[in-house]
């Protein structure tokens, strides 16, 4: 269990540690413990941790505790979140979010998660970065030059409002507001918001629903939500969070508190966003592959062995998948009419839009794709695989004037590279995986 701990926890308070711990175990974010600095150090330098809880109550000499952290696990990139008791909320900078030792586990996992994937995009950008030989710039250049934060407020006036609205223009962020979900809708259809608050009111129900039909929507399913409790009343914290919301503000928080997460939650969406545009527009780069915006195969093989580098410095995992298009009677038509040639394109296009922008996906050859995902298990790149061919199997392809269209469909074969193992060994498993699942084990 310890092997696969993906969040530490350090304090040198037992309760809090085992309370948190445990709940945290629950949820299947599996926890390591570590009660002084250096214990901390050893286990982020030895093992994959993926994020860090840092108990600040009562640890004055922690206090400048979060650039150590991050540099014992280097280069891998990891979030820092401090935890603290609800004061007058004076944090340092640096943190990537700050929660009270009150916080819900469900709150905790929500975020974690959340910044893990912003961490592993940010390294696939700096791997880019070198595969593309410094064609993108650097973030913290791209970021300076955007617009100011924008946060979405939705709900009925609260005297409380102005306060949190003051004290984030203060920031230099930019606050629109919406008196109901019609209107807020409307505002987030027309415009770009990093995050959103909503107020909970006498009746939280609605504000959830507004939550939940965000995540229905593509566009708007990572924008962070930011539930304000302005009272006491009976909500399902777990299903708050299930149906949307990032972080949830009790009635105790203060303004400087509530603003101070949105901030957060609003620059961590906003870094996020911009790795994912800036990925997504690599597909239109001279040195990818024209047809289908995925990596040609020089460039794949070069990029993954990048990633295979990299993914052994930083502790983490890296899986490989393989989709090879079956030979089914119909696509051997299609192909013999050369109209398979003609469906490849759209077919490769399909599979670069159905992985994470942190995914590199390559065109091997007219038959054969594959996919590098890092951070990502065996099971986990098998499921990818096999859920972009459930896609593409849904789909007609033309097959020449006064013929039916056909449907393609995808074997699918994938690997782990293992620790000292060229990526070419790992990729030729997955291939030799492909149709054969038995075969993907070392």
């Amino acid at each position: 269990m310890t092997l696969q701990a993906r969040l530490l926890l350090l304090s040198r308070d037992e309760s809090w540690l085992h309370t948190l711990g445990d709940e945290l175990d629950c949820l299947g974010m599996r926890t390591l413990i570590a009660r002084e600095s250096e214990a901390a150090y050893a286990a982020l330098a030895d093992l994959p941790i993926e994020a860090v809880l840092v108990d600040e109550t009562g640890q004055h000499d922690w206090k400048d505790i979060e650039p150590q952290l991050r540099a014992a696990c280097s280069p891998r990139r990891i979030p820092v979140i401090l935890m603290r008791q609800d004061d007058d909320y004076r944090v340092p900078d640096g943190w990537d979010m700050v929660f009270t030792r009150q916080a819900h586990a469900q709150q905790v996992v929500v975020s974690v998660e959340h910044l893990v994937r912003a961490c592993i995009a940010e390294e696939e950008y700096d791997t880019r970065r070198e595969t593309f030989k410094a064609d993108l710039q650097d973030l913290d250049i791209v970021l300076e030059n955007q617009d100011p934060l924008a946060i979405l407020s939705i709900g009925q006036p609260d005297p409380e409002y102005l306060a949190i609205t003051h004290s984030l223009r203060e920031k230099g962020v930019d606050v629109t507001a919406a008196l109901s979900s019609y209107s807020a809708f409307d505002y987030l259809h027309d415009k770009t918001f990093d995050a959103v608050l909503l107020w909970g009111g006498a009746q939280p129900s609605e504000s959830l629903s507004i939550a939940a039909g965000m995540r229905r929507n593509t566009r708007l399913y990572h924008t962070p939500v930011l539930l304000r409790l302005n009272k006491l009343v009976e909500v399902d914290l777990g299903n708050a969070f299930m149906r949307g919301v990032n972080d949830i503000a009790n009635p105790n928080a203060k303004v400087g508190e509530i603003a101070d997460r949105l901030v957060r939650l609003a620059r961590t969406h906003r870094r996020q966003l911009t790795i994912r545009k800036t990925l997504e527009n690599m597909r239109h780069h001279a040195e990818m592959d024209k047809g289908t915006g995925l990596f040609g195969r020089d460039l794949f093989a070069a990029h993954l062995a990048r990633l295979s580098k990299a993914a052994t410095e930083r502790h983490r995992t890296l899986s490989i998948c393989v989709l090879k298009i079956a030979e089914t009677p119909d696509v051997a038509r299609a192909r013999a009419r050369k109209m398979l040639d003609k469906a490849v394109p759209q077919i490769g296009s399909m599979v670069a839009r159905l992985v994470r922008a942190e995914d590199s996906g390559g065109r091997l050859s007219n038959d054969v794709f594959a996919l590098a995902l890092p951070a990502t298990s065996l099971d986990a790149a098998r499921s990818v695989g096999e859920r972009i061919s459930a896609v593409v199997s849904c789909t007609a392809f033309d097959s020449g004037q006064g013929k039916p269209p056909y449907v393609v469909e995808f074997i699918v074969g994938a690997a782990q590279i293992q620790d000292g193992e060229p990526a070419a060994a790992a990729l030729t498993r997955a291939a030799a995986a492909v149709g054969n699942p038995d075969r993907e084990a070392v």
